[in-house]
């Protein structure tokens, strides 16, 4: 047998695939995810890069004109850059003014998220691992929470509290956390009869250790889950209590705040001021909601159409 031969006859490397190349190749299979994906990343990406990129900071009095309010798209300011999006009735450039409403948005919904998903976690796996009247009691309140709509709840505790970001961030965390909770007690009741919990039992773990270290890594996929598509609806509640004018202060431009501002003239034909603060809005909810419907489909394959 020649070199030749022994050289074809050798087995080939077999080329493994990891965890992460296999959720990226099923989750970017769907074009429509893909595309939700990168507008996200894209608002996310000018949101950050807002003090750089944008013309006015609508925060600074100073930089504000009153000469240029209601300023129609294209229309060029006194200050002698050009408002592309036209302004508001302040003054302010909506260009610039939505893309700081982002950073505001998107960060109250990331940091609601993620105290609500923490508070709900605990709650959650206490209640699974510890049963009897201690889970009821959880349970019945959780049940009380979610009875009531999370608007409402949200409106009355910010309308109690007063205006600003973290009164909306704590009104945020009240009314989803109950979400959380629900579901680490679904996935951890699961997770706790498996023979691996049962088999850190019979090694004297102490009980800390066996829900934090064993059950809770199992119960990531469903949080993660959740948590996106609670962001997506932090991000709308936020914007719904500052259109209602209980959220944050005229001085700070929130999308919601963006839009009711420009509500008074959508009549009178001014449409760019509500409009374009509504289509920013619009694209980061539904992204964030398209890219949360794809990772449950990845991360749960019993849920894929």
């Amino acid at each position: 047998m020649t070199d030749s031969t022994l050289h074809s006859s050798a087995p080939s490397k077999v080329k493994v695939e990891t965890p992460f190349q296999r959720f990226r190749a099923e989750f970017f299979e769907s074009r429509i995810a893909a595309t939700a994906f990168f507008v996200l990343l894209i608002i996310m990406v000018l949101a950050i890069l807002a003090p750089w990129i944008t013309p006015q900071n609508p925060y600074d009095l100073a930089q504000v004109d009153v000469l240029d309010g209601r300023l129609a798209p294209g229309s060029e300011a006194f200050a002698g850059y050009t408002m592309w999006l036209g302004s508001d009735g302040a003054g302010r450039d909506l260009y610039s003014a939505i893309l700081y409403g982002l950073r505001i948005s998107i960060s109250v919904g990331l940091a609601s998220g993620v105290i609500a998903l923490f508070v709900g976690m605990v709650v959650g796996l206490i209640a699974a691992y510890s049963g009897g009247r201690t889970e009821a009691v959880i349970m019945r309140v959780v049940d009380l929470q979610l009875s009531f709509p999370a608007a409402l709840v949200a409106l009355m505790l910010v309308a109690a509290l007063g205006k600003g970001i973290d009164k909306i961030i704590l009104a945020l965390v009240v009314a989803q956390w109950a979400y959380y909770a629900r579901t680490v007690r679904a996935t951890a009741l699961v997770e706790r009869g498996k023979e691996y919990v049962e088999a850190a039992q019979c090694l004297g773990l102490s009980k800390t250790r066996v829900v934090f270290r064993h059950i809770l890594p199992n119960c990531l996929a469903p949080l993660i889950v959740v948590g996106t598509v609670q962001t997506a609806h932090a991000v709308s509640l936020e914007a719904t209590l500052s259109f209602l004018g209980v959220g944050l202060p005229q001085t700070e431009p929130s999308l919601g705040v963006l839009i009711a501002n420009g509500f008074e003239y959508m009549l009178s034909g001014r449409y760019w001021i509500s409009v374009f603060p509504g289509i920013a809005l619009l694209l980061t909810v539904a992204s964030i909601n398209l890219v949360g419907d794809q990772l449950r489909d990845v991360l749960n394959p019993r849920m894929k159409k």
